[in-house]
């Protein structure tokens, strides 16, 4: 076995074969990793806690999910037992939490699942899922500062040439990209301190609905619990979920099938928490903290997002057609005469993505910050600012990829991307938790999963359920962006590595 200088292993094969075709699988040290935070033109301020990481965690979580899929998955699949959808979503969720926990304890370094990948599934597998992040958090920011822009413009009655689906150049959209971009390269703490005030109002609204609501739940909406099961409407052509179109597994509506089908689907109102792993460089004592911040952003989430649940299904039929509309809650308490608490809920709307998009970008720029230091992407990009401790570069061409997507392209039938994105990272996170655990059982763990091959395994198979039940055109743009990158690494990434050049003086 032959070792770098920086503890990778170069393991080469009879017959002469090369050290570059082994290349594509080099590992990075954890030491190395952790070693070069340290170095003053790259590194970043500790200055977070575990309440911001927290603060974080809710503000990229409650989104549009909360307000929109509540209503339309309880009127499409599961009825009243929407909060069980809600339950086990949390569950699997809880899965890949606990994987991104042991990892971000153990390794505290920006990047989040790109730089686990690199300490156990090897260089190209950590350009293939830093460059799906990069898909995940641009296309998630991208259209969730379109809904924020589309909210704004009904709440306050904006021109629909500037705000909104109708307009030709969403300039609410670029406003909001850029005006949180500054925030992001003023600094984590202040950054945190925004996003503080704004989880406050959105957790205010929440908890509005869940008390407001209960003065006018009848018990007759929640009979039955469970409707039976019924044949859902099938999808055709590249719209069928590709479980629909190699096994031939039709779609069920309510019954247990149902809930497990909407479950399948408010999986994706829990999207973000992984976000909170790309600060762990940037917090004072990441063992504790991290994964105390991932796992309890997670259950806030999953209790408020429950409750919500369980009492707009109590206030309005999950039967009605108002259920299955943008803004289902608002319908809930217009439907009961409280037409004033529409505004309301478009306020917490509002506050709760003007969050999302903050922390998307901050954890976009971290991961691309991270693979610039590492040399797949130009060094010269991860430079941070001398004063204000962070990837200031990065950051503003990220705003400006978010800008333009946000401004000029309808990104709804994208949007599918993100989720496949997300769980595909939640699938290595998940195996590295496992081979980590092989490779290096050495390395100090202030986080450990508990029973983790069962904990890891359950994750792999969850998420790959999942993602089996995304239609076919998501995986063929999915595929076509993979693709693209692969062709990146190897123009630039491969040949650039920093890893790579330290091996070739050896």
């Amino acid at each position: 076995m032959i070792h770098g200088r920086d503890g990778t292993r170069l393991r080469p094969r009879p017959g002469g074969s090369s050290i570059g075709a082994m290349s594509l699988f080099r590992t990075k040290s954890i030491e190395q990793s952790i070693a070069e935070t340290e170095e003053p033109e790259h590194q970043l301020k500790r200055e977070l806690s575990a309440r911001d990481l927290m603060v974080f965690g809710v503000g990229v979580i409650i989104g549009t999910g909360i307000f929109v899929l509540t209503g339309q998955e309880a009127h499409q699949h599961a009825g009243p037992a929407i909060v069980i959808s809600f339950l086990i979503a949390g569950a699997v969720c809880a899965l890949a939490a606990l994987c991104y926990a042991e990892f971000a304890a153990t390794v505290p370094v920006a990047g989040s699942a790109y730089t686990f990948s690199y300490a156990t599934l090897g260089e190209f597998v950590a350009w293939i899922i830093g460059w799906d992040l990069l898909l995940e958090l641009a296309l998630g920011a991208a259209v969730v500062a379109r809904g924020w822009s589309g909210y704004l413009q009904e709440l306050l009655e904006l021109p629909t040439q500037v705000a909104g689906d109708q307009a030709v150049v969403d300039v609410a959209a670029i406003a909001i990209v850029v005006l949180l971009s500054f925030l992001v390269i003023a600094g984590t703490k202040l950054s945190s301190s925004v996003t503080s005030v704004f989880v406050l109002i959105k957790v205010s609204v929440v908890l509005f609905v869940v008390v407001a609501g209960l003065f006018y739940v009848k018990a007759a909406n929640y009979r039955p619990f469970i409707p039976d099961a019924e044949p859902a409407e099938l999808a055709k052509g590249a719209d069928q979920p590709l479980l629909q179109a190699v096994f031939g597994m039709a779609p069920t509506a309510f019954g247990v099938m149902g809930i497990v089908a909407a479950a399948s689907v408010v999986f994706f109102s829990y999207i973000g928490f992984d976000v909170v792993a790309t600060t762990a460089e940037e917090t004072k004592n990441p063992q504790r903290d991290v994964p105390r911040g991932i796992l309890g952003s997670l259950i806030i989430c999953t209790v408020l997002y429950m409750a919500v649940s369980f009492v707009i299904t109590g206030m309005l039929n999950y039967s009605d057609d108002r259920m299955n509309t943008g803004a289902p809650l608002a319908e809930a308490f217009s439907a009961n005469g409280i037409e004033w608490a529409a505004n309301l809920i478009s306020l917490g709307a509002v506050a709760g993505m003007t969050t999302t998009i903050l922390v998307l970008l901050l954890g976009q720029s971290r991961i691309l910050f991270a693979m610039c230091r590492d040399g797949l992407l130009p060094r010269q990009l991860a430079k941070v600012h001398p004063k204000y401790g962070t990837p200031h570069r990065i950051t503003i061409i990220t705003t400006v990829f978010v800008a333009i997507l946000a401004g000029f392209v309808p990104l709804a039938e994208l949007s599918h991307l993100v989720s496949i994105g997300t769980l595909f990272a939640f699938v290595l996170v998940s195996a590295g938790v496992l081979i980590l655990r092989r490779t290096r059982p050495d390395l100090e763990r202030a986080f450990r999963v508990p029973a983790a091959p069962l904990v890891a395994g359950g994750s792999i198979l969850t998420c790959i359920w999942l993602m089996l039940n995304l239609s076919l055109l998501t995986w063929e743009r999915f595929a076509i962006w993979m693709v693209l990158g692969v062709v990146i690494y190897a123009a630039y990434g491969r040949r650039h590595a920093r890893l790579g050049q330290s091996s070739s003086t050896l």
